[in-house]
């Protein structure tokens, strides 16, 4: 670990608390609460290493978690903080929670940019991607027949939201519809581009398609927009923390993204990034007295809300940076080819996920031929206690695997074992 990367942890752990002034109760130095000095070394396969990762989590007995494409339980440390800043609040809420906790929120805003790689004053935080989302589309000034391209693969709340700024104000959506899994990328890169016009205002991408895992080329689309004029709006929800890129590296209009996905912070974080010089024109969801400012705190008036769980994201912070997303991203990338490639050879198995790195991350879709995906859903929760999800969009139709750091070997092994005893009887058992 490099000094900057210790003194960044450092910073962060030692003002995490100090609105409730008992930090040093969080920050003993106990194994089981990942707060070492400095976190063991560790590659993509050394399974003790792993093991001391999973230790952080209190994680259900009665089920195997494969699911985390959904949320993501939180680490212990998480766990604390939010626990300790809700009681903490809950003695005076006025006192504590709107004027107390309120003064360290410059410092928790500053060490999330940090992390994200933007300006403080370039985020919010809200209470996930979807809120991010709904916040541009109803705040961006269109006019009928402008032009938005997106994914038939987007999010449905994304969808949902620009069909109704469709039926409100008679905006064009064009819809870019490829095959998916895809590891071409001029492909990809050219079903969004050529579908650029002069009529073009904004152009939807999602960084990671939460329906199976693939990787869309979004830099290069991106490059492509910035070229033309276009605007540009990234969903990040599945890459935030997941991949290595940073937000200045999307060189992006604007961004979303879900912390409780593989941030592990708090179930009900978000953030919302606005490139500066496009603040002042978009108008926040929630009214505010200068709707036309160019701060970005226009965004924040939400009305009354649990701002204690924000603090917890000091921690997840911290966590995550002791480990690498890096690293935390070779793991994963290691547990989902573990699994595929025990079942690759099976008959009646198939994929509608790359088991190429570069084309898909923690998450990969599987079917049986000729069975409907539901049916394998059901089957490994009911025999094997796995939870996993059944995805029905567009031409995608499967059951989708996502491991976690905390997943261990024996429990794909199983996993494993599920698909293999379903697959020889398709179903019929």
């Amino acid at each position: 670990m490099g000094n900057n990367r210790r003194a960044f942890i450092k910073k962060i752990t030692a003002t995490s608390f100090l609105s409730v002034g008992s930090a040093a109760a969080l920050q003993a130095k106990d194994d089981d609460d990942f707060l070492w000095e400095e976190a063991p070394e560790g590659d993509s396969n050394d399974e003790h290493y792993w093991d001391r990762i999973r230790k952080q989590f209190d994680l259900a007995a009665d089920c195997i978690n494969l699911n985390s494409g959904n949320i993501s339980p939180a680490p212990k440390m998480v766990q604390k903080a939010l626990i300790q800043q809700l009681e903490f609040c809950n003695k005076a809420p006025s006192l504590n929670m709107l004027r107390v906790l309120e003064q360290s929120r410059e410092t928790l805003i500053a060490n999330l940019a940090n992390f994200a790689g933007c300006l403080p004053d370039e985020i919010i935080i809200n209470r996930n991607a979807s809120e991010g989302l709904q916040t541009i589309i109803f705040g961006l000034p269109l006019q009928k027949d402008d032009e938005i391209i997106l994914c038939k693969y987007d999010y449905p709340h994304l969808i949902d939201a620009w069909k109704q700024r469709e039926l409100r104000d008679g905006i064009r959506l064009i819809w870019v519809d490829v095959k998916l899994p895809s590891e071409d990328e001029n492909y990809l890169v050219n079903a969004f581009t050529s579908l650029f016009s002069p009529k073009t205002k904004l152009v939807n991408l999602t960084h990671i398609i939460n329906w199976n895992g693939q990787v869309l080329p979004v830099k290069k689309i991106l490059d492509h927009a910035a070229k033309n004029g276009i605007l540009t709006l990234v969903d990040a929800a599945h890459s935030f923390a997941l991949l290595p890129e940073k937000i200045s590296d999307y060189q992006c209009d604007y961004l979303v993204a879900s912390l409780h996905k593989w941030m592990y912070a708090p179930t009900g974080i978000g953030l919302l990034y606005i490139k500066k010089d496009r603040i002042g024109e978009l108008f926040p969801l929630f009214a505010n007295i200068n709707p036309q400012s160019s701060s970005i705190d226009k965004f924040t008036h939400l009305g009354t809300r649990p701002m204690y769980i924000d603090h917890a994201i000091n921690q997840a912070i911290v966590f995550n940076t002791k480990i690498g997303v890096e690293k935390k991203r070779l793991r994963l990338q290691f547990l989902k080819n573990y699994w595929m490639q025990k079942v690759a050879e099976l008959k009646n198995v198939k994929f509608q996920t790359s088991g190429n790195g570069n084309w898909s991350e923690a998450m990969a879709n599987v079917y049986i031929e000729g069975v409907e995906a539901y049916k394998l859903d059901q089957f490994l929760f009911s025999t094997y206690k796995i939870h996993s999800v059944t995805i029905n969009r567009e031409k995608i139709s499967s059951v989708r695997i996502t491991p976690n750091i905390f997943t261990t070997l024996p429990e794909l092994d199983r996993l494993v074992e599920g698909i293999t005893v379903f697959a020889q009887t398709k179903g019929h058992l």
